[in-house]
Formats: structure tokens, sequence, C-alpha cells
């Protein structure tokens, strides 16, 4: 250290390079920063999706969820397997061990997907990995609106135009669409017309299949050239599919397509919807960033893309932007830009107050921006962003410490050397001087910012979403320490020597000689008194683990993010429309309040089922407005207090519980629950399942704090149960197929494509709605059987109403049901303690039933496993510095 100081007071140019250097870059790297309002916590997840549009939550179960776990099951890394099988889609979620390349993760699981496919048939759904983005990854969300169009239409011009565009933005992985109706080509097929000419549904399927393709046949040569041949016979308008033939009849008249039905433009089975303000259904988009990419960055561009298509889009179209992550961010950060200012400030002021001088003010605080750029580099090196938990934690009091100690010596010094001479010192006196003072305190200086330092390791043990969230936090405040010792080695004492040589004074600041003049009255009462003294501070310390010990716990903190979630649940049997509509009456009973700008509830799931919700179930984004234009209410609480009041009021009969956008999504990811805790049942019977559910959720209920205590929807959901008769389908040559293809055709039997262009939309063959809703209606459509006589279905197979599940969820390919809860009023871990006394006492868990916690409980649990191992580990190490800088046992045990 003596060799490394020299060096430095004599190469003072070379430091002062080297400072302006380091600032440099340091700048760069922030300008570069990756800024985000809290770190993205999600683990190497991969979702594989497979889209079932007709499929009952058991068939998906069965046919598709199970093939794709099978197949998954043993990839090298996977730490956990979890889905959920609902109507008309499979959602696969796999999690793989720290540390694992994504990249790497996705090929492993595309390598398999093959595999999962072939055991899956191919009409039902073909299973696809998710886009590459995060649980954080929704950037930004936006309406499509235009006056006088149609669903329809504003849907296809997001689907072929907006999404197109906003696709080749840099860092967009996927635009996913939300509401609205899909166009299709339809041949809505009339049974009476189908009877009348004596033809089955089989027949319109085959016509309408081997009627739309195109074919090559190579190419011939004429005169030394060739021309190449092709045959177009696809369809491409709604004329071509109404006169393509079915059969021709015996007197030689054709059947045509439009001779059996109505050819048209309808929407696709709808599996989600939007509305906003009460004012009904509308088009949304929810743009999905690339997994490591700037969110802010992201949205800027995204901004400016659709900025400038703007003008391209049609007359009357406009986009409206009503969450932007962005937002969010710029709130946070100039939060903690202003709390780093203001400490800065203090520390300035405090220095300035104490040192008596104010040149080496500047030098210490200079130390400050010095820290955070040698930070900003280190946090850039490794990829941490900056955000609440990485810049937040930052204490200017710790990083300029060891800056203080040198200033202050190096002065006292300095006026010695000083007191006497009719002149300043020369710099290489200064020098001199400077560099003994420094070496006479750097020793112990430098062993307490190790011990500092090794406050913080504990945290770098943390792993999983806990370490993800903390160790950024750690990291960044390390980096700064590591500034602020470079700092106080460097140019800091080179600026002593070259700024306060000629007018260093020994005079003590007026707040240092008031203090030295009370300080010895009270050492002497202290050391005349050890009794006292011991007892005062053994009192102290049992005050302190009294308080601590009551404290309890939570993971974090909750962030104001400046929007709210309304998270519904409908009856698991209703409706598409009449959920439209609960969320319609929700959205006008909270959108009059001054606290909120605008509302926007999405039914169902998007059409990439990223987030597979069921049709009962609704969220509700509420974009509150800045807090100085509140006049109903003044905190948050009151706010979700209110809102509860007008929903039970206006909208009656919903269940609901409030959260946020990335607090929701950061639920999310503690094993697929949106909740501060979720109580996990695994079994295989499903009545069973709800039944405990019930029981647990009651028992929650009983327990002061418990919030938003809802538990899966397992049952309640209607099914037309067509069983296929074997015996009677023999006897008249039925197949299997021939049924299916009409219980397909309830829903929509797909067909084919009709091209346009670039644009590529489905042609399906669907019964007309009078028929859809009749169940004896259905058993009269004809099948096709030996000989081409035509059957009743109701003849070859049984057409029955029964209670079918809702949702059906696993977890390490095992059947289970979650119960979650919210925790308000108290910390979260003395709620689950006393929760795991009186869930088990209060339910009758049969054999081959297990229980689980978790929700963000769970990471609670595990930060604090790890920790209760690393900090005894650190306090031992501390220990042993105590130990190594005074050579001897007893100060080093009364010091710690």
């Amino acid at each position: 250290m003596e060799s490394f100081l020299g060096f430095c007071l004599r190469w003072r140019v070379l430091v002062v390079a080297f400072a302006a250097l380091v600032a440099a870059y340091g700048v760069g790297s922030a300008l570069a920063l990756p800024i985000d309002a809290v770190p993205d916590v999600t683990n190497v997840q991969i979702q594989v999706l497979t889209s079932a549009p007709a499929l009952s939550p058991l068939d998906v179960e069965r046919t598709i969820t199970l093939p794709v776990e099978r197949a998954m099951s043993g990839l090298p890394g996977l730490e956990e397997q979890r889905s959920v099988s609902r109507f008309g889609v499979s959602a696969v979620t796999l999690t793989f061990v720290e540390g694992t390349d994504l990249l790497r993760a996705r090929q492993l699981v595309g390598e398999r997907l093959s595999a999962a496919a072939a055991q899956i048939p191919g009409h039902l759904g073909r299973p696809e990995m998710g886009p590459m983005s995060t649980g954080l990854g929704e950037v930004l969300q936006f309406e499509i609106r235009g006056e006088g169009r149609t669903l329809m239409e504003l849907r296809e011009i997001l689907d072929w135009f907006v999404a197109f565009e906003l696709r080749t933005v840099p860092g967009v992985i996927e635009v996913n669409p939300f509401g609205g109706e899909a166009r299709t080509y339809e041949v809505e097929v009339d049974p009476e017309s189908l009877a009348a000419h004596g033809l089955a549904l089989s027949d319109l399927f085959t016509a309408l299949e081997e009627n739309n393709d195109a074919e090559g046949g190579g190419y011939l040569v004429r005169s030394g050239e060739i021309v190449l041949i092709r045959a177009d016979a696809r369809f491409t308008s709604l004329e071509d599919v109404e006169e393509t033939l079915v059969v021709a009849s015996g007197e030689g008249s054709p059947v045509r397509v439009r001779d059996l039905g109505t050819v048209r433009f309808a929407p696709m089975l709808r599996q989600g919807a939007t509305t906003r303000d009460g004012q009904g259904e509308t088009v949304v988009a929810i743009v999905m960033m690339l997994a490591g990419e700037n969110g802010r960055d992201v949205v800027d561009r995204v901004r400016d893309r659709l900025e400038s298509i703007g003008p391209s889009l049609p007359e009357g179209v406009t986009i409206d932007i009503f969450y932007d992550r962005a937002a969010l961010v710029d709130r946070t950060i100039e939060t903690v830009a202003e709390n780093l200012s203001i400490g800065a400030l203090i520390v300035a002021g405090v220095l300035f107050l104490l040192l008596g001088s104010v040149r080496g003010g500047l030098i210490v605080a200079a130390a400050i921006p010095f820290a955070m750029l040698v930070a900003f580099i280190g946090m850039r090196a490794l990829g941490v962003s900056g955000n609440l938990m990485s810049l937040g934690a930052i204490d200017f009091g710790i990083v300029v410490d060891g800056s203080i100690i040198v200033v202050e010596n190096a002065v006292v010094h300095l006026a010695a050397a000083l007191h006497g001479r009719g002149r300043p010192l020369s710099y290489a006196e200064a020098a001199k001087v400077v560099l003994r003072s420094t070496l006479d305190v750097r020793r112990a200086a430098t062993f307490g910012e190790a011990i500092i330092v090794l406050v913080y390791v504990p945290i770098l043990t943390l792993g999983g979403i806990e370490g993800r969230m903390f160790r950024p936090m750690a990291i960044t405040v390390l980096f700064a320490l590591l500034g602020a010792f470079v700092a106080s080695l460097t140019f800091v004492p080179v600026a002593v020597a070259t700024f306060m040589r000629g007018s260093a004074s020994h005079k003590e600041p007026f707040v240092v000689r008031k203090l030295s003049s009370a300080y010895p009255h009270a050492l002497r009462w202290a050391m005349r008194s050890p009794g006292v003294v011991a007892l005062l501070a053994l009192l102290l310390l049992g005050v302190a683990i009294s308080v601590g010990a009551g404290m309890g716990a939570d993971f974090i903190p909750r962030l104001d993010e400046g929007s709210v979630i309304i998270e519904m649940a409908h009856l698991p049997s209703v409706s598409l429309e009449q959920a439209i509509e609960d969320s319609t009456r929700v959205e006008r009973a909270i959108g009059d309040l001054s606290e909120v700008e605008t509302v926007v509830c999405k039914t169902g799931r998007p059409e990439i089922a990223n987030d597979p919700m069921g049709l009962w179930q609704s969220d509700c984004h509420v974009e509150l407005t800045d807090r100085a234009e509140w006049t109903d209410v003044h905190d948050r609480e009151a706010l979700l207090a209110l809102f509860s009041e007008r929903i039970d009021a206006r909208a009656p009969g919903q269940g609901y519980a409030f959260t946020q956008p990335i607090e929701m999504r950061f639920s999310e990811l503690n094993g697929g629950t949106r909740s501060d805790l979720a109580v996990t049942i695994y079994g295989d019977d499903l009545s069973e399942l709800a039944r405990l559910s019930r029981e647990v959720q009651r028992a929650l209920h009983r327990i002061a704090g418990a919030t938003d205590v809802r538990g899966e929807q397992l049952s309640g959901l209607p099914t037309l149960d067509v069983q296929f008769d074997r015996p009677m389908a023999a006897r008249y040559g039925v197949t299997a197929r021939a049924a299916l293809d009409v219980v397909a055709a309830v829903g929509g039997r797909r067909t084919g494509d009709v091209i346009e262009g670039q644009r590529r939309f489905p042609l399906q063959v669907r019964l007309p709605h009078d028929v859809r809703g009749d169940v004896e209606a259905l058993g009269r459509l004809t099948v096709r059987g030996t000989g081409g006589a035509l059957f009743p279905l109701a003849q070859v197979a049984r057409l029955e109403i029964e209670d079918a599940p809702a949702s059906i969820s696993h977890e390490a390919t095992r059947r289970r049901t979650a119960v979650e809860c919210n925790v308000r009023g108290r910390d979260l871990a003395r709620f689950v303690l006393e929760a795991q006394r009186v869930v088990p006492a209060a339910i009758d868990l049969p054999v081959g039933y297990t229980l689980g916690w978790g929700g963000e409980y769970r990471n609670l649990r595990d930060a604090s496993q790890r920790l209760a191992i690393a900090v005894p580990i650190a306090l031992l190490l501390i220990f042993v510095l105590l130990y190594a800088a005074f050579a001897a046992w007893r100060p080093a045990i009364v010091i710690f």
C-alpha cells in the first residue's frame, strides 16, 4: 500500500487521467444501463402452449398435456414442471435450474417437441414454445379503435398490419392480440338442406378440402426456353366457396356449397374478449419484450413505430396506449434519483459541517459520484439493471467513510506541518505528509471496509427468485464500496496534497468543539460506572431483540405501480357474452372516480395463451391518475376499499381480488399462483381436491389478516358429452370419425385456408346457432354408414349434459389445486406460521393427499433458510477480521 500510495502521489497526472477515464467509462455505462422498476426475477422458464379450440379440459389433459409432460420429463437441468389444462388450451411450464442458458433450454425443449407432437392427433393442435420473453415482458398495451369499424375489421388491421410492423422493432419478440373477432370464411350449413339432398357433413368437408389446393407441374421447354407450369384451384373469395361443387345429382344438376348453407365472414370460436371504460368490446394488443432487453428502450422504440405508422392506418382508425411500463420506470427512477441526490447532499452538508473545511468536504464529496460511476461499470459488466432494488440501497455515509478518515487525518497532519512556517508546503512536501497520514489510518479503515463488505456477502448466497431480487442490491453496493476504496487510495490523497497544502487549519469546527467539550464528561462518568453502562447496554440489547422478534417478516415491500388489477371470477358456466356484461358493469362502477384514468377488462385468454385464463376469469386493469388529482380518497388502501364498496353495490355477485400488474406476474412465477400465499393440495381425484379446497378456504377465512381467499375452479362446467356407441355403429357401418366430425362442426370444423394476397384466413364449416344450442337437433344430424345410407347421430351415440372439470392443474405430472390468499394488516411470516397450525388441524386429509405452501411465502422461506447459514458464517468472518486487526482476542470480542 505504501508503494502504491507513493506512486499515485508522485504521478498525480496519471491519477487524474485514470479518474477521468473511469468517470467517462462510468457515464457511458450509466447511459447504456438497462433501466426498470424492479429486477426481472424470472427464472429460466419455458412455456409449451397447445391450442385446441374446441376441446374440453379433461380431453386437453388426456390427449395433450400428459403427452407433453411425458416428453419433457427428464430434460437435463429441469427443476420444476407444472401445467394447466383448460377449455381449448394446454399450458405446460418448464423451469430449469439457475444458470441454465435460456437458448440452450429452448433447444432442449425444441428437441422433445416432435416426440410430444407425435403422440397428439394432428387435428387437435400442435405444441409450440411460447415467446422468448420473461414474466415481466409485457411492456406496453394499446387499444386499436375506429369509429364505425367492426371488431372483425379492427382485429384484421391489428393482425395483418400493426402487429407485423411492431414485430420488426428491435427488442420486440411478439405482439399478442386480445379481444376482437378473428375473421374466418365460414360455411354455416343448413341441416335440412343436407337431408334434402341426401348428404352428410362429411360430403361437404370432402368437397371443400378437395377443391381448395394448388399444384405445380414443373416446366416444359418451348423454343429453348422453359415455361413453368402451375395449377391454382385455391379459394380467393366467398363466391369461390359458394360455387364449389359438392355432388352432381342423378339428373346432372350440381349441388353447390351455396345450396347447403350460407357462406359468410364470421368470427372464429372466441376464447376471450376485451372491454374498456364501460363502452363495450374493443381490440387491444400486448407488446412482449425479448428476454434480456432494456424495457424502457423497447417502449420508446415501440412508441416511435406506432407514431410512424399512424398516417398509414385506415381513415378513422387510431391507436391509444393505456399501459406503458416506461411510465412506472420513470416514476421509480425519479424517486431513486431524488433520494440519492438528497442523500448525497445531506452527506456533503455533514462533511462540510464536521470537517470544518470546504475544500476537504468537496474532496470527500467527490468520492460519491466516483463510487457511483464505478458501480455503474460493474452493473453493466454483470448485466444488473438499474432499478429500485439495485440503486435504492446505496448508503453514501458508508461509501465515503474511508475518504473521510483519509482527509480528516491528512488535514490534521498538514496543519501540524504548516505550523510556524511562513509559506505553504510544496507539493512534494505535502505529498510526504499525506502519505504518512494516510498510512496511519488506512490499515484500520481497510479492516472496517472489509467488515462492511462481509455484511453484504450473505445476500450473494441467495438463490432462485430471492437471489435475482436481492443480489443486484448487494452487487451494486459492493461495487460502490470498491469505487470508494479506490478513490481513497488514488485521487483523494492527490487532491488533498494538491489543494490543501497551504490552507489546512488545525482549528476544529464549532460542532466538533462543542462535542469535544461534552464528550470527556460523559466518558469520565462511563469509566467510573462500568456496571451501569453494561446494564444499560444489556437492557438496550434486550429491547432490540424483543422488538426485532415482534417485527415479523415479508419478502419484499410493495411497490406502488400506479395501476391496480382486479382479478374477477365468474361462474365457470358463464358465457362469454355474460362475462363481458359483468366486466362492463364493474368498469362503470369505478370508472367515474377521480382516481381512475381508464379501466380495461380482459376476459378469457389472449391469442397466444401465455396466460391461459378461462372464460370465467377476468383481469380488470385500472390505470390510476396522479395522486395530486385524487379527491375521493388519499391512499391506496382506502381506494381499494372504495372499489370494493362500489363493485358490491353496482355489480353484485362478482368474486374479486386486488393486485398490481408487475406484482401479479411476480406472484405467478412463484408456482403459477397470483397471491402472497398459496396452499397447494396434491392428489388424484378432482372431486376430493375440490372438497379439500373448500375446507382450506374456510380455515384461512378464520385467520386474521387473510383477504382475497379463493380456490381454483375445478368443477361446475356443464359439458355435452357425446359417447360413441360402437355396437350400434358397427351394425350401421358408421365410423367414429363421421360422428366426431359432426361434433367438431358445432365449434367450427376447419377444412383449409383462404389466401388473400399475403393474408391467410381459416375456412371452416359450422352448424347454425339454433342447432348448436339444441341437443335434440344435434342428435338428428345424419352420418353416413355402409352403402351410403344416412343415420341420425343419436342412433350411434349417446348425448348427455354432465358436470365436468373446468380446469385441471399438474405439478410434476401430479394433479393439484391451490387455495390462494393475500395478507393485509400483518406480516406474511407470522400469518403463515399461524396458517400452518390452523389449516392441517381443520381439514381431513385422506391417504395419498399432501399439502404444500407456496406463493411469495416460499421465497421468504428459501431466503431465510439460506441466510440462517450465511449470516453466522459472515459474523464468524467478521470476528476473524477483528482478531487479525488487533492480534488479540479481547479487543476483538469487545468490538464484536
